[in-house]
């Protein structure tokens, strides 16, 4: 029987849809994914590398003293390419957990990674996430993914969807989805066997993958969750943020 032993993949690709080039955009004097790389060493969970279709992203993350492994460039979301890069990392199947970490979270908050991991501690989940509160300008935007679920405790519910839509209808909270999945590996060598899915395809979110073969996904509720980058206008907020933490 495999053990949760966790390894984290950060899949990254040059050609991002809404901002090309992002994973080596600039953040205060450092590429976003070499940022990204080292929050999640930060977390302490296993062995991070980076997976990517682009020899520039590669040279960054090793200049930087980081891992990185090559794979096809034609891959639908970031975990087909991470199921693609573990044929190669671990092939003999010795990490049982496998952390997606999307290359647009630069500053996760700290301990994020280990609260979605701790949801495969429950053996009927198979991808653990993470959600926030959205705030009202999120909740219109399309590029912030809106996590629709079942409350469980206060902190923990099960995804029933995710949309780019602002849903649910009707008074209250909307939670934001946020860009980790914590696959056992099982979970994700299913996931990679599938074609993309009809729901997958029409509103570009690979999770709804999962969901629609059945497949159970549980988020952990943080307090507050630090910016993705979608966007121009959200590289500069970040850059903002960078300056500020770094002068710290």
């Amino acid at each position: 029987m495999r053990t949760l032993a966790p390894i984290v993949v950060i899949p990254a690709r040059l050609g991002s849809t809404r901002l090309p080039g992002k994973a080596l955009a600039e953040i205060d004097g450092r590429p976003m994914v070499v940022r990204v790389f080292e929050r999640a060493c930060a977390a302490a969970l296993g062995p991070v590398v980076v997976a990517t279709d682009a020899p520039e992203i590669a040279r960054a993350v090793e200049a930087a003293g980081g891992d990185a492994v090559l794979t096809g460039d034609s891959h639908a979301c970031g975990s087909d390419r991470i199921g693609e890069a573990l044929n190669t990392l671990d092939p003999q199947g010795r990490h049982g957990a496998v952390i997606n970490l999307q290359g647009d979270q630069p500053f996760l908050p700290d301990g994020a990674l280990k609260a979605a991991l701790a949801l495969l501690n429950d053996s009927s989940v198979d991808i653990g996430t993470l959600a926030c509160a959205a705030s009202a300008e999120e909740t219109d935007d399309p590029n912030a993914v809106k996590l629709i679920g079942a409350s469980l405790t206060p902190n923990r519910l099960r995804a029933l969807y995710f949309t780019r839509a602002p849903a649910p209808y009707g008074d209250g909270p909307r939670l934001k989805h946020i860009g980790v999945y914590a696959f056992r590996r099982a979970a994700l060598e299913r996931f990679v066997s599938l074609p993309p899915s009809p729901l997958e395809v029409r509103e570009r979110l690979e999770q709804l993958r999962a969901l629609e073969a059945g497949m159970r996904i549980d988020a952990v509720l943080l307090d507050k969750a630090a910016p993705s980058v979608d966007t121009e206008r959200d590289l500069a907020a970040l850059r903002a943020v960078a300056r500020e933490q770094d002068a710290k």
